[in-house]
């Protein structure tokens, strides 16, 4: 509009479903539009029009109903809404045009009827709004200037605004009418004298999404963010916007949330320009992107910019470039050129600056990835550039999906932040106290274990004996071992050493495809040999054993020679070994009189194995701490002499006395040794503990040693 100061039209809608202040909330159809034009200059008011809207649904809530006085019947021979829409401009362009006046905005009691039934229905339908519904003012809030003292503007009803200024109710039976004609009297009102007010807070919807990057310095107001869960994986932050459709999004406000292997996980974190939108927007909780319905709930800044921060110059200028389309490119040769980028993707979708509006992802070391970034000045040229997706390039197919800025800075910060592994120092290494390579996995091809497959995810160290039954007597001590993956999670797998290869046979015979809650469960026969190899990354089947990747001829480390073979601790002195991250029990009277026999392994040797795991590339698994129902959790402290004899034959202890174990879960997968002792900032701990400092796979467990026990 050329101005905003010659007419206003005030508006009036309702849907077929909730009205007043929840307008909007449950995706209904507009059943009702109202109109009246005020001349600002003359104070004089126009024809009052009335329009019903046919929905494509005919169906009508009790409540609508209710405060609307409309049924099914009255809407059976309405028009739909595009055809009003047409009606509702051609009128008003008419009347304004013979008034002698240039041009005209909306009124409303408040944005919702704009917000959140206009243009998301708008945008469902695919129709094309006129420019008149991109801006209008909220006479809430134009009549919270003139009357400050009248209330905050959430509270402002027509009716408490007529009655602080002393007008009789309107009298009026129609709904709709009663409210457009409410509104007029109160425009009216302010407009003379003794407010004399000026209509100047004209709000605006946005167009479309602007895309851009966002930096982590940058603060986020925590009252502006949302996380949108259940996205289709394919989803755009064009299609978010979508959704959105009606509320302002800050610029570069979407960000796509990736999964730990670099794929979209159906999650997005949406910014605001301000609360006011963000509240609308958790409004639409459970609202429908196509078939799917999209949940909606609170976030913070710290999360937005986690997702969305970075502080890459090369990210910062790839995307300075503003109404770009950014098309990922997954899966390609490491050998690939710019050149041969360009060229595959060919003439019909140019590049935007040609080598300029290309990103290659790298590693730290300047390793390619595999993945890139390209801006298109257009969609038509993205469209055409989306069309090779899986086509060939060298030996290799591309994929091509729609990107973000968001998740531009995402993949930028997973690929080259730097482990913590390299702070590590270089091999020989330093024995690490660590039980994450488990002290149990001695070599051996005695076939006295068995391995559960299919666990309920669900089921704890409880479930398993009462589901071994009475073989639970032949259990080794600490011979109970849960196998969980890389999230921490349990994988449904579990590995029990027996008392000997015949007690493990038997197990296998008698609870093979015995049911554990509503699932059976495969129990089968392995060696100790074969259950350490699994739980370092190997596979166990029907089929054979396939090796990890660490026990391979060609990635074999030399390390190992400069580690001692382990050395073998007494039964005793092995029954009773602290348990540093087993979780403590009530003690209980040992269940046998007799200790059964038990080779346990110190855990010093293995970390030059655990070195090797932690830089290979493939799935690894983790042990649960080691428990049974004869662990030393389930014992009082030992007898007198066997103590004494305990204290004897145990070695060194492995960490200088007084001192203790803490395990930290949840790190960052950025953090560095830095940031962890910088945790620990208050709290002695030994000068050399930061080498003893690990950081494991994506579970981000990390152990230290202060000098006094800390509550994590």
């Amino acid at each position: 509009m050329a101005s905003h100061s010659d007419t206003l039209v005030v508006f009036f809608g309702a849907t077929a479903g909730a009205n007043g202040g929840k307008l909007g909330s449950d995706e209904r159809e507009i059943i009702l539009l109202v109109w009246q034009i005020v001349d600002l200059h003359e104070k004089k008011v126009g024809k009052l029009q009335r329009r019903l809207i046919k929905p494509d649904t005919l169906e009508l809530t009790d409540q609508c109903k209710e405060d609307t006085g409309l049924t099914t019947e009255d809407l059976c021979k309405a028009e739909p809404l595009d055809n009003v829409l047409q009606q509702f401009h051609q009128c008003v362009s008419a009347e304004v045009k013979t008034l002698g006046r240039s041009s005209y905005t909306l009124c409303v009691d408040g944005p919702l009827i704009i917000r959140q039934a206009l243009h998301p229905e708008a945008s469902k339908k695919n129709l094309v709004l006129a420019e008149c519904f991109y801006s209008f003012v909220d006479l809430k809030k134009e009549f919270h200037k003139c009357c400050p003292n009248a209330g905050p503007v959430k509270g402002l009803t027509l009716s408490s605004m007529l009655e602080y200024v002393c007008l009789p109710p309107v009298v009026e039976l129609t709904a709709g009418v009663r409210e457009v004609k409410s509104m007029v009297q109160l425009i009216l009102h302010i407009l003379a004298e003794p407010y004399n007010h000026k209509f100047s807070n004209f709000e605006t919807v946005n167009y479309k999404f602007e895309s851009g990057a966002c930096s982590k310095t940058e603060p986020v107001d925590s009252e502006t963010v949302i996380r949108a869960r259940g996205l289709p994986w394919q989803s755009s932050d064009q299609d978010i916007a979508r959704f959105f459709k009606g509320l302002n999004i800050a610029k570069g406000g979407v960000a796509l949330c990736l999964n730990a292997q670099g794929r979209r996980n159906g999650e997005a974190l949406v910014r605001f320009i301000n609360s006011e939108h963000r509240d609308m927007a958790l409004e639409r909780h459970k609202h429908h992107m196509g078939s799917r319905y999209i949940e909606v709930y609170k976030a913070t800044g710290e999360e937005f910019l986690k997702i969305a921060g970075g502080t890459s110059n090369e990210v910062a200028q790839f995307l300075s470039k503003e109404n770009q389309v950014i098309i990922r490119m997954r899966g390609l040769p490491f050998t690939a050129t710019p050149q041969d980028v360009l060229g595959f993707l060919g003439p019909e979708s140019p590049v935007t600056d040609g080598t300029e509006g290309l990103l290659f992802v790298k590693y730290p070391d300047g390793r390619p990835t595999g993945d890139a970034f390209v801006l298109f000045a257009c969609e038509e040229y993205a469209q055409n550039a989306l069309k090779k997706h899986k086509q060939i390039l060298g030996k290799r197919y591309i994929e091509l999906f729609r990107s973000t800025a968001a998740e531009v800075q995402q993949v930028l910060n997973r690929y080259m932040s730097t482990p913590l592994i390299s702070t590590l120092p270089p091999p020989p290494m330093v024995p690490v106290p660590v039980l994450a390579t488990p002290p149990f996995l001695a070599t051996g091809s005695t076939r006295d274990c068995v391995r559960l497959r299919g666990l309920p995810f669900t089921a704890a160290i409880e479930d398993i004996l009462e589901f071994m039954g009475e073989h639970t007597i032949d259990i080794k001590p600490h011979g109970v071992h849960m196998v969980l993956n890389q999230q921490g999670r349990p994988s449904g797998d579990a590995f029990i050493q027996m008392k000997s290869a015949d007690r493990a046979f038997m197990v296998a015979q008698k609870c093979h495809k015995k049911m554990m809650k509503d699932r059976y469960v495969e129990v089968f026969q392995c060696s100790t040999e074969e259950m350490s190899f699994v739980l370092m990354g190997g596979t166990l089947n029907r089929s054979g054993l396939s090796p990890p990747p660490c026990k391979l001829p060609c990635l074999s480390p030399t390390a190992y020679a400069a580690f001692p073979a382990p050395a073998m601790i007494s039964t005793e002195a092995a029954l009773y070994q602290p348990p540093l991250l087993a979780t403590p029990r009530t003690p209980q009277p040992p269940a046998h009189s007799a200790a059964p026999a038990l080779a346990y392994y110190s855990p010093q040797p293995h970390a030059a194995q655990l070195y090797m795991n932690m830089n290979m590339n493939y799935t690894a698994y983790y042990p649960s701490p080691p428990v049974s129902p004869s662990t030393v959790s389930y014992f009082a402290a030992p007898p007198g002499p066997v103590a004494a004899a305990v204290a004897a034959q145990a070695p060194p202890p492995i960490m200088p006395q007084p001192g203790a174990l803490v395990r930290m879960q949840g790190l960052p997968y950025n953090a560095g040794v830095k940031d962890i002792l910088s945790f620990f900032q208050g709290y002695q701990y030994a000068p050399d503990d930061y080498s003893s400092v690990v950081q494991m796979s994506d579970q981000a467990r990390s152990l230290i040693q202060p000098k006094e026990w800390l509550c994590l």
